[in-house]
C-alpha cells in the first residue's frame, strides 16, 4: 500500500536575482506556512553558471535585433544542477498557455515545481524544447523579468495547499473556484456614510443568503468577464442535458 507523502511541497526558482525571494511569499499565510514546513523554497543563481572571465550569461541574438537572449549553455547547466526536483519544470513567458485557477490547484495537488525565471528578451529556444521545459503566461503583457510572475504563480499555488488557508469553505466560494467571480462582501458597520449592505445578508435565512450570493456572482460574471460567463453557462447547460433523461430530450 502506498504511503502519501510527507514531504513539504517543493518550490525551486532559478533566477539572476536570487535576492527577490522569498519576497512576499516569507510574509502572511504564505511565510508562516514555510515557518512550519508545509512548502519549501530553493533559490539558484543562474549568475553561478556564467561562462567565460567577463561572467557572461547572455549574448545578442542571431538574425539582430534589440536585446539580449540567456546563453543554451547557461540556462541548461542551472536547470541540470535541479535535476530531479519535484513537479514539471515552467518558464515564465507570454507565450505560454495563460495560467489560471485550474492550473494552480493542479500544480498544488503535485509535489512541487520548478521555474526559470528569464530577462533581456528572453532564453534560447533550443534548451527550453532540449529539457521539455512548459511555458507559462500570466497574460497579455510584459515584465521585465519572470521574477514577479514566478511569484504569482507560487502564491496561487500555496494558498491551495492543506493547512495554509485557515478555512476550506473560503476556497470553494472563491473567484473562479466554479467558473464564476465572488459576489461582494460587506461588513459592520451595517450603516456607513448611508449606505447599508443588502437586506438579505442581515436576514439570518441561510438559503436565501446562499441564492442571493449566487445570482450576485452569475451577474457580475456577465457584466464583466463576458469570456468567463460564455464558458460557464455552457458548462452548466452540457450538465443540464447530461442530467435529463434521454427520452425527455425527444418529446
Amino acid at each position: 500500500m502506498n504511503t502519501p507523502s510527507t514531504a513539504p511541497w517543493s518550490a525551486t526558482v532559478l533566477t539572476l536575482f536570487p535576492e527577490m525571494f522569498p519576497g512576499p511569499l516569507g510574509l502572511s499565510l504564505a511565510g508562516k506556512a514555510m515557518d512550519t514546513g508545509l512548502w519549501s523554497l530553493r533559490t539558484v543563481d543562474i549568475r553561478g553558471f556564467a561562462i567565460g572571465k567577463h561572467n557572461t550569461v547572455d549574448d545578442a541574438p542571431f538574425g539582430g535585433g534589440a536585446g539580449l537572449v540567456m546563453r543554451p549553455d547557461v540556462a541548461d547547466a542551472a536547470l541540470e544542477s535541479v535535476a530531479g526536483a519535484p513537479g514539471p519544470v515552467l518558464y515564465l513567458s507570454p507565450r505560454g498557455p495563460v495560467f489560471d485557477q485550474a492550473m494552480a490547484a493542479e500544480l498544488s495537488r503535485g509535489p512541487g515545481v520548478t521555474l526559470l525565471c528569464g530577462r533581456y528578451e528572453g532564453v534560447d529556444q533550443r534548451v527550453l524544447e532540449h529539457r521539455g521545459v512548459r511555458e507559462v503566461s500570466l497574460g497579455d503583457f510584459v515584465l521585465s523579468g519572470g521574477e514577479l510572475a514566478a511569484m504569482t504563480l507560487l502564491d496561487a499555488c500555496l494558498r491551495l495547499l492543506p493547512g495554509v488557508m485557515g478555512a476550506a469553505d473560503s476556497l470553494a466560494e472563491e473567484s473562479f473556484a466554479d467558473g464564476l467571480l465572488e459576489y461582494p462582501h460587506y461588513t459592520r458597520p451595517a450603516d456607513w456614510r448611508g449606505l447599508t449592505p443588502p437586506d438579505v445578508l442581515l436576514s439570518g435565512d441561510h438559503a436565501k443568503i446562499k441564492a442571493w450570493r449566487r445570482d450576485a456572482a452569475e451577474r457580475i460574471t456577465r457584466d464583466r468577464r463576458p469570456d468567463l460567463w460564455e464558458r460557464y453557462a455552457a458548462g452548466r447547460a452540457t450538465s443540464n442535458l447530461t442530467a435529463e433523461n434521454p427520452a425527455d430530450r425527444f418529446v
